[in-house]
């Protein structure tokens, strides 16, 4: 694995441990999903940022890990991403999903080459 695929996954992983855990536990986060609509899903997805995040750090002992955690949050930043245009967030408030989005993507598809 080259240089670009560990920076990747150190901002993956710090982002995600990040934000997973202000879903789970900061306020200001209870009125972001509101304004979503998807107040009932917060701590789910704060739940699988974490658990992204976690398999992520993971997948350098179990390189498949890798593989399903990076796709997994690269699902996870489209559906965000989709929720962004619905509440019609302007590109800047959806420039981090889609930076994440693309993050990920190279990290699975980078991945998917250790073990495929």
């Amino acid at each position: 694995m080259g240089l670009g695929y560990h920076f990747a996954n150190a901002v993956s992983i710090s982002l995600f441990l990040y934000y997973g855990l202000a879903c789970l536990f900061a306020d200001g986060m209870v009125e972001e999903f509101k304004r979503y609509g998807l107040s009932h899903f917060r701590k789910l997805i704060g739940t699988l940022e974490v658990a992204g995040a976690v398999g992520l750090l993971a997948g350098y002992l179990l390189p498949k890990l890798s593989f399903l955690s990076a796709s997994g949050l690269s699902v996870l930043m489209l559906l965000g991403l989709a929720v962004r245009v619905k509440v019609r967030d302007s590109l800047f408030e959806m420039i981090p999903a889609a930076v994440l989005l693309l993050l990920n993507a190279f990290i699975a598809i980078q991945a998917f080459g250790r073990w495929a």
